[in-house]
């Protein structure tokens, strides 16, 4: 059926596969929305703070 050459081209191409599989995986569920949201929050508190110092600066004068 295989050589023995042609199996472990299959459980490389299978190793790959799999790693490749559950690396997206991990990726969509994982590291994509956690940079998503975290440079959203990021943002959010950078106009909060910007804000506040405007309002700051407009008491002062």
């Amino acid at each position: 059926m295989f050589d023995f050459d042609q199996y472990l081209g299959f459980l490389a191409f299978l190793t790959i596969l799999t790693i490749g599989f559950w690396l997206m995986i991990f990726l969509l569920t994982f590291a994509i929305p956690y940079w998503v949201f975290g440079a959203a929050i990021e943002r959010l508190k950078e106009k909060k703070a910007e804000k506040k110092a405007a309002r700051e600066a407009a008491l002062n004068e």
